[in-house]
């Protein structure tokens, strides 16, 4: 288990004492003002990173039109796959297809970005690619659990409460790690895609939301200021001294519901301020595309990000993507027509993403934040239809694809490992889901084979018994 010297960062008495009469009650008061628990613990080495930001493309992202270049492709359309035939998802092999939007290099690096994203191509230079990504299963929900907890069944601790659990928390006020799901509705597999697994209940993912009130049920019904009455906090805390007597010590699940009651008071005061954008200028909202009908709500997203790591939030993860299927998908799964999808997935999230960079850039906050921007797979150079057809969709590919990273300790502007001719499979410095954990880890000061947690025998690790750090992309 990691160090645990914590640096508290409590309250003022007086703050506390309103929360005695109107806030949580009792229970969570006293705690509070013995102990303060909210800190940062002491990394395993000297981080370059104190919090991230990942941007999760959920559906599946194709590479070969976006950035991985292929120019074999123009080359092969119309034909069919070279070598054995591939063995994918849904079983139909069509011919290869090259890409529908045009590749150039871009910035000082040359980076090759496609025009799908013509904001992001505008900050190439500060994105380090990896181009030889490849996972172990090319189903949706198994897929999204690997890439968020490192195993395909759900039950396992997420990468963001891997980093609470490791490094606590920046803020007394917020939790460490927030969720910003699409607007359009939760991933494939909901929650157990930023839970805490067997970790301290402290540690989940806390979803936030663009409406009125980002957190849900942290209000009382028909309240809008700090809630429980004192009568029900007289009655937690006598509750909680009878459960204490009755085990002769501490509880550590009603522990845990306390330090939540603690959370929930501090948040009640900090989320409306948090949430609030309407004081950020409209030059800064119209670079992210708040104005926008179709960016408007992955702009919001990115701002509240933005607003949450300056208050202390180590961990944002947001999602690009809703429920899988629907008509038209609301998720970069492309089976049918990949014109059509990406087209409209990448108008929603390119120029918010690329207005979050550079906001983080300008504000120096670049040098101490990991951006990673992920999806569970990616998608065929070959077409899903029958093997005599050029159809216009691609189907699910876990064989080989691509993500990037930007911000501290990376080499900016560069492309890592490469997959074959066609971008099907990873050819080059292959990485795993493993290895991409592994190496956020290091960036944050932690060493993923020291990262443990005891838990039915066995000392569990967020990268399994596997990963390496790729030390290629590190400055």
């Amino acid at each position: 288990m990691p160090n645990s010297l914590h640096q508290p960062a409590l309250l003022s008495r007086r703050c506390l004492l309103n929360w005695g009469v109107h806030g949580l009650g009792a229970t969570a008061l006293s705690s509070m003002l013995q102990a303060g628990e909210t800190g940062t613990l002491v990394p395993h080495f000297a981080p370059r990173a104190k919090r991230v930001i990942n941007i999760c493309l959920v559906g599946g992202l194709s590479q070969v039109d976006s950035f991985d270049y292929k120019p074999e492709l123009e080359k092969f359309h119309g034909k069919a796959p070279p070598g054995k035939r591939p063995d994918v998802f849904f079983g139909r092999v069509g011919r290869i297809r090259k890409n529908d939007w045009e590749f150039r290099q871009r910035g000082r690096s040359g980076l090759w970005v496609s025009e799908l994203f013509p904001h992001l191509a505008g900050v190439a230079d500060e994105l380090t690619v990896i181009r030889s990504m490849h996972s172990e299963t090319g189903n949706h929900t198994p897929a999204l659990f690997l890439s968020n907890s490192g195993f395909q069944a759900n039950g396992f601790p997420s990468l963001g409460s891997w980093l609470s659990y490791g490094l606590g928390n920046l803020s007394d006020s917020l939790p460490a790690f927030v969720v910003l799901p699409d607007a359009r509705g939760a991933p494939s597999g909901g929650a157990s895609s930023w839970s805490n697994g067997f970790l301290p209940g402290e540690h989940q993912g806390v979803p936030f939301s663009s409406g009125k009130q980002p957190v849900r049920d942290l209000f009382a019904p028909g309240k809008n200021s700090p809630g429980a009455s004192r009568e029900e906090g007289e009655l937690l805390d006598y509750i909680h001294q009878r459960q204490l007597a009755r085990l002769g010590g501490r509880d550590s699940i009603l522990d845990a519901r306390i330090k939540s009651y603690e959370l929930a008071a501090r948040m009640q005061v900090s989320i409306p301020g948090v949430s609030d954008i309407s004081g950020e200028s409209k030059q800064l909202t119209d670079e992210y595309g708040l104005a926008g009908d179709q960016t408007r709500d992955f702009a919001r997203n990115c701002i509240l990000a933005r607003r949450l790591l300056e208050r202390g939030v180590r961990f944002v993860q947001l999602f690009a993507g809703g429920p899988l299927g629907g008509k038209p998908r609301t998720s970069w799964d492309g089976h049918e027509d990949m014109v059509g999808n990406h087209t409209r997935e990448a108008k929603r999230i390119d120029q918010p993403v690329a207005a979050l960079l550079k906001d983080l850039r300008r504000r120096g906050m670049l040098e101490d934040t990991l951006v990673t921007f992920t999806t569970e797979f990616g998608r065929t150079p070959f077409t899903q239809s029958a093997a005599d057809k050029l159809g216009k969709g691609r189907d699910h590919n876990n064989a080989g694809f691509t993500v990037w990273l930007a911000g501290a300790g990376l080499r900016p502007g560069i492309a890592f490992g490469e997959s074959d001719e066609t971008g099907y499979s990873a050819a080059v410095d292959p990485v795993s889901w493993h290895d991409f954990h592994a190496t956020v880890l290091h960036l944050l000061g932690l060493d993923h084979e020291r990262l443990t947690f005891y838990h039915n025998g066995i000392e569990r690790r967020l990268t399994n018994v596997h990963g390496r750090v790729i030390r290629g992309i590190l400055a």
